[in-house]
């Protein structure tokens, strides 16, 4: 099979971690230069982002954007992971309604510091916290600001354990999970992540993935879609050259502000990601020749 290079939109199956997704792409498209936009757990479902080829050396962008999530959250219980697969830690009686939820819902709106889960890939003392939590281990772990742009409740089911769904926007790096723990230590009955399902990455909705299962080359998208969230910068034949030696541009367009990355694009095809620095344009990253 000839060399590939595009993004292809998953829709992930709960049950298979990230990785799982990622072989599973390699051996559709013969190729290990395949990668992915921001790990879901193995439980969650919705959106992936993979890179193959070329692809892959432009995935940070959509990672590094904001992301909509689904989640389910479940009142009264409290668990190791502060996810549905964890080991119960306490049960509470949870007598709260969806107005009680709404409420102290919409203070964690805005720039929150927030601490990662013991579960999470985050490095402390050169190891990730996932394999200190699997010998049992337990350390602090320093806060972090993550951005809640919004969050929303969707509905609200009362019973013995309430349950509720919320659609959540925000920064990279947050962990809806320690959102879900969080918002119930608010309301003072404790609370866990039951589901989780992302809707929106990287400019991308559900709309735009497919299942795993339907994945084949007629799936791939072209290298500009790997960085369908930023904005697009269109040059000429002559600027194209200059771009694909990673020369400096000048300022093509004056809506960009200082620092900001721009996709550098010529007749439809991606050549490159720069970013404004005063009057002038400078190279990120350029698409391999």
């Amino acid at each position: 099979m000839t060399a590939v290079d595009g993004v292809v939109i998953v829709d992930k199956p709960s049950g298979m971690t990230s990785h799982d997704v990622v072989d599973a792409v390699r051996k559709t498209f013969q190729t290990r230069r395949v990668g992915h936009a921001g790990t879901l757990d193995p439980d969650a479902t919705g959106i992936l982002i993979l890179g193959v080829g070329k692809a892959t050396r432009f995935l940070s962008y959509a990672q590094d954007a904001p992301k909509r999530y689904l989640a389910s959250v479940r009142f009264g219980t409290t668990t190791t992971t502060q996810d549905a697969s964890g080991d119960v830690l306490e049960q509470r009686i949870a007598d709260i309604g969806a107005d009680d939820v709404t409420r102290e819902l919409a203070r964690f709106v805005g720039p929150i510091e927030q601490v990662p889960p013991m579960v999470s890939a985050v490095k402390v003392g050169g190891e990730r916290l996932y394999r200190k939590a699997r010998r049992g281990e337990e350390v602090e772990r320093p806060a972090r600001r993550v951005h809640i742009y919004s969050a929303r409740l969707v509905s609200f089911r009362g019973a013995a354990e309430p349950e509720a769904d919320l659609d959540v926007t925000c920064s990279a790096g947050t962990y809806i999970r320690s959102l879900a723990h969080d918002l119930g230590v608010r309301l003072g009955c404790g609370a866990h992540l039951r589901s989780l399902r992302r809707t929106e990455a990287g400019g991308f909705t559900l709309e735009d993935a497919r299942p795993l299962q339907e994945i084949g080359r007629d799936a791939l998208l072209p290298m500009t879609e790997s960085v369908r969230c930023l904005p697009a910068t269109e040059v000429d034949a002559e600027d194209a050259a200059a771009v694909a030696d990673g020369r400096p541009l000048g300022l093509i367009s004056g809506d960009l502000e200082e620092g900001a990355p721009t996709a550098v694009v010529h007749r439809g095809g991606l050549l490159a990601v720069y970013r404004r620095r005063g009057g002038g344009l400078l190279a990120e990253r350029v698409v391999p020749r």
